[in-house]
């Protein structure tokens, strides 16, 4: 039954469907990460009115990822209970309401809460990744997991970029430009999203509380051998990539005096080579090499970037060696959540990648921290000297 069902996705018999789906999917995921793209030029800033130490940036991005941790692998679970589709829109719902609280507050505490917020509803990525996986054959996963890496890419072309733009006006107005677009897509959706699992593929035992519990999750995962080392190359590499997600302002600030626009545009480069990467290059590449060896590939141009980053001599330099992290970027995410996909059931997709996502978000619980405290007191290079070490590892992890 298992194969009959692997072999017959929904992407094979409702096309129609199938590309309204992933039409919205790709919407959401841009809006989502646009949503987060746009925050980070102004996140040190914001956090700077409140108070001048960088760890307390790093800290503010752990209360978003252990939010995550916590629900990612319910909102996974739930979704294989009870369809992708709800849990879908109270997420991105949760995401607009979140940014709105963000944009009012007036205190540091405001700010954590909402992150908090938005991090305990923020789990439409994995969600989404479930709704590809339940639309696709196996052999067109990588290609379409790599639209939600375009999306991804694109979020952060035009995030970034608009986010600066719009820290002209006020700090806050970016928190809520983004606040709205979620909270309009939301209804987009309402509208237009259908469900991609039916009921007979539904997960039909009762959901306890002991299922929720997301160490629980992470713990079955991380003991399936077929799982383990994906599983662990995503926690390294995102450890790695968190140091740029949150830090990178800082960097650029400290060690070449750039400010919000400055850092917009270096994102939005990072977004057009990764979407590009992503969404048009990594496709074609899974036709003609293993997703192991491209996994390889994507780490090592990554761990080359992180080094010319931490040698960068001028702000020009900055733009190749992004390039570089961009590519690797782009060649990674696609074809490692293809990987991990691939491994189980269709209704195991939900908990699986949401317990993947947990695991992620653990990374960037204690990434961001390792950040702020390498910067404050090694110096405004350690973070990304560490980071190589870690994309190493990665390597290592991917290798054997």
């Amino acid at each position: 039954m298992l194969q009959k069902h692997r072999s017959k996705p929904l992407v094979t018999d409702q096309p129609m469907l199938s590309r309204k789906a992933l039409t919205f999917i790709f919407i959401t995921v841009c809006l989502n990460l646009l949503g987060v793209g746009i925050l980070i030029p102004v996140i040190p800033f914001f956090v700077g009115q409140f108070n001048q130490n960088a760890i307390f940036v790093g800290l503010l991005a752990l209360s978003y990822s252990a939010a995550q941790f916590i629900a990612s692998p319910a909102l996974g679970i739930l979704s294989d209970r009870y369809g992708r589709r709800p849990v879908l829109l109270i997420c991105v719902i949760g995401t607009g309401l979140g940014d709105f609280l963000f944009g009012f507050a007036n205190s540091l505490w405001l700010l954590f809460a909402a992150r908090l917020f938005d991090g305990f509803t923020g789990g439409n990525i994995s969600i989404a990744q479930a709704y590809i996986a339940d639309i696709s054959s196996p052999k067109d996963r990588a290609k379409n997991f790599g639209l939600i890496g375009a999306a991804f890419g694109l979020g952060f072309i035009i995030g970034p970029a608009l986010g600066g733009w719009l820290s002209q006006i006020s700090l806050q107005t970016p928190a809520f430009v983004s606040g709205v677009m979620s909270l309009l897509n939301a209804g987009f959706g309402f509208f237009v999203l259908p469900e991609s699992l039916p009921p007979e593929r539904r997960q039909r035992k009762p959901i306890s509380l002991k299922k929720l519990n997301p160490l629980k999750q992470v713990g079955d995962a991380l003991r399936r051998p077929t799982l383990r080392r994906f599983l662990l190359v995503n926690f390294a590499q995102n450890f790695a990539f968190s140091a740029l997600t949150t830090n990178f302002a800082l960097f650029t600030f400290v060690r070449f005096g750039l400010g919000p626009q400055q850092n917009g545009v270096i994102f939005a480069c990072i977004g057009v080579v990764s979407g590009l990467m992503q969404g048009v290059i990594t496709g074609l590449l899974v036709k003609r090499f293993s997703e192991q060896r491209l996994i390889l590939v994507g780490l090592g141009l990554m761990t080359l970037g992180y080094v010319g980053l931490a040698l960068a001599p001028e702000a020009w330099t900055l733009y190749p060696v992004i390039t570089l992290i961009a590519v690797g970027v782009g060649i990674i995410m696609p074809t490692l959540t293809s990987i991990i996909s691939k491994q189980v059931s269709p209704q195991q997709q939900g908990s699986i990648l949401g317990a993947t996502q947990s695991l992620s978000n653990v990374a960037l619980i204690v990434g961001p921290v390792w950040a702020g405290f390498t910067f404050d007191y090694f110096g405004a290079n350690a973070p990304y000297w560490t980071g190589a070490v870690w994309l190493v590892i990665a390597a290592v992890l991917a290798a054997f």
